[in-house]
């Protein structure tokens, strides 16, 4: 075993830590698509990595044959398509991101997961954002928008209005929606509230950066204005298997439209 490490180049070497490094990073988060594909996707590489001269061989006799050849082939061009989906993914999702309001019309916060009354970690991010937003446009509504699920003992909307009020954001100035489940339904439903006030359709969403892009193309199907966002923090162990995750998610939208 010693012998094989030694046996290892320094690229090999190097790419072997920055593998581990990313594996540990996505194992520290829960158990969702984003780790599980992630932490897959890295071992395989570091499975690559310490057998390379074990794969370029099998590769190289894969290509002796036609039909090695064509399975090679095709397997480039999956292989290059989905590098270049992943790429473009990521660009439209860092230019939402980056997508900040000059002045917003009015703030919509998407909800998240409530414990007991209190917002969680992510949720309380969210609404520290939308209350520096809020604090530095002080004529801007601002709607609250999620319902409550099984395991919560209010709706998202009541708990983000709470802490928002408490934290100094006049109550007159928060609308509930509290019906919706989905970050569908959060657009959909919080649009109709902007429709009944007569606020207009351009919105600024306040939600988690890797969540922005597709929370942008949702309201646009949903008939909105300009859209813009507000991003909340990330928790930092998180952000690989969400930020992964959401590539999930957004294929799901371009394929189903939800």
């Amino acid at each position: 075993m010693a012998a094989f490490f030694k046996s290892l180049s320094v690229v090999q070497w190097i790419l072997l830590v920055l593998e581990t490094l990313l594996i540990v990073w996505f194992a520290i988060a829960f158990l969702k698509m984003g780790n599980l594909f992630g932490g897959a996707v890295c071992l395989l590489a570091m499975a690559m990595t310490l057998k390379w001269s074990w794969f370029s061989k099998h590769i190289r006799s894969l290509g002796s044959s036609t039909v090695g050849k064509g399975v090679l082939i095709c397997a480039c061009i999956v292989l290059a398509v989905a590098v270049i989906y992943i790429v473009i993914l990521n660009v439209m999702m860092a230019k939402a991101v980056a997508n900040k309001p000059d002045k917003p019309n009015a703030v919509v916060v998407l909800g998240c997961q409530v414990r007991g009354t209190s917002p969680s970690k992510m949720l309380r991010r969210r609404l520290e954002a939308a209350k520096q937003l809020l604090d530095e446009y002080p004529d801007v509504k601002c709607i609250v928008s999620g319902g409550k699920g099984s395991d919560e003992q209010i709706s998202e909307a009541e708990c983000m209005r709470n802490y928002l009020v408490e934290n100094g954001i006049s109550a007159d100035r928060i609308i509930m929606e509290d019906k919706s489940t989905t970050t569908f339904e959060n657009l959909k439903f919080s649009l109709e509230k902007l429709d009944e006030l007569g606020l207009g359709r351009d919105i600024t969403i306040v939600t988690d950066g890797y969540h922005q892009y597709r929370a942008a193309l949702i309201a646009k199907e949903q008939g909105a204005g300009e859209v813009t966002s507000c991003c909340a923090d990330t928790e930092f162990r998180m952000m690989a298997t969400y930020w992964v995750r959401e590539w999930f998610g957004l294929t799901k939208f371009f394929i189903f439209g939800t």
